[in-house]
C-alpha cells in the first residue's frame, strides 16, 4: 500500500511544549515539510529569536542558531553573504520583528536580502505573559492594555507586511492564516513559494502567518480559531500582498 502522510525527515520527534491550541507547532511542521520537498535539509540554517519562538530548535532536524531579540534578519543576512548557497531564513513572532526588530526587518527587505522571513503574528507578546505587542488589535485586552488598546494612547495595529511591501528590495510577501485546514494548505503554499524565490535568489521574501494564542487572549483552542476569522482576518486580510513575478 502506499504511504500518503508521513513524519518530515526534517523534524525532530520532540515533546510539544507550546500552550495547548498555538499555532507555532503547525507552522512547524510545515516548514520542515517545504525543506524535505525541496531537499535542502543538509543546506538549511534557521535563525529563532528570543520568544515562543526560540524553542525552535527543539523540534527542527536541521541548523539553527538563536539571535538577539529583534536581530534575525541582520544574523540572516551575515550568514547568507558569507554562505550564499545555504538557505537561509529566519522565525520571528510580531513582538520580535514588528517592535524590537523593527529596524532590522526594515533594513533587511529595503536591501533586498535572498533571505526567507516565516513571521509569525498572534497579536501578542506570547512568553512573556500576553503584554500588547505592534500588532495588538484596537480594543484589545492584554496584560499592559487592560482596558482596551487606545490608538491616542499606543497608535494604531501596524501593518508590517502592508508596510514593507513598497520598498522595491522585496520581492514576495503574503499573508496566510492557519486556523483551519484549507488556510493551512493555503500557508504551505506560500511558505513553499518564499523558499523557492530563495532557492531562485530572487531576493527578500516574507510570509506573514495569523497564528493561534488561546492562553494570550484568554480563550479555549476551539475559540482562538473563531477570533483569528472574526478579529484578526478583517484587520489583517489575507492574500498577497507584493509579487515581483506576476509584475514582470
Amino acid at each position: 500500500m502506499k504511504k500518503l502522510f508521513s513524519y518530515p525527515d526534517s523534524l525532530k520527534k520532540a515533546r510539544f511544549s507550546y500552550c495547548p491550541g498555538c499555532g507555532h507547532g503547525i507552522v512547524h511542521r510545515l516548514l520542515a515539510e517545504v525543506i524535505d520537498e525541496f531537499k535542502i535539509r543538509e543546506k538549511t540554517i534557521g535563525i529563532a529569536p528570543v520568544g515562543c519562538a526560540v524553542f525552535a530548535y527543539h523540534y527542527w532536524n536541521f541548523d539553527v542558531t538563536e539571535a538577539a531579540h529583534g536581530r534575525p534578519p541582520a544574523v540572516a543576512t551575515g550568514i547568507k553573504r558569507v554562505l550564499p548557497d545555504r538557505i537561509v531564513f529566519t522565525y520571528q513572532g510580531d513582538g520580535d520583528l514588528a517592535s524590537i526588530g523593527a529596524a532590522e526587518i526594515l533594513h533587511a527587505a529595503n536591501r533586498g536580502e535572498n533571505i526567507t522571513v516565516i513571521f509569525i503574528n498572534n497579536a501578542i507578546y506570547g512568553m512573556t505573559g500576553g503584554q500588547m505587542a505592534p500588532t495588538t488589535l484596537i480594543g484589545q485586552k492584554t496584560w499592559t492594555s487592560p482596558g482596551g488598546r487606545k490608538a491616542e494612547l499606543s497608535g494604531y495595529p501596524m501593518k508590517i507586511s502592508e508596510a514593507l511591501g513598497q520598498l522595491d528590495g522585496v520581492h514576495y510577501i503574503e499573508r496566510v492564516a492557519v486556523n483551519n485546514p484549507e488556510n493551512v494548505l493555503k500557508a504551505k503554499k506560500a511558505i513553499k513559494k518564499a523558499f523557492k524565490n530563495q532557492i531562485a535568489n530572487k531576493g527578500f521574501s516574507l510570509v506573514e502567518v495569523l497564528s493561534m494564542c488561546p492562553v494570550g487572549w484568554a480563550v479555549t483552542s476551539v475559540e482562538a480559531l473563531r477570533w483569528i476569522e472574526e478579529k484578526l482576518i478583517p484587520v489583517y486580510p489575507l492574500g498577497v500582498i507584493r509579487d515581483k513575478s506576476k509584475s514582470t
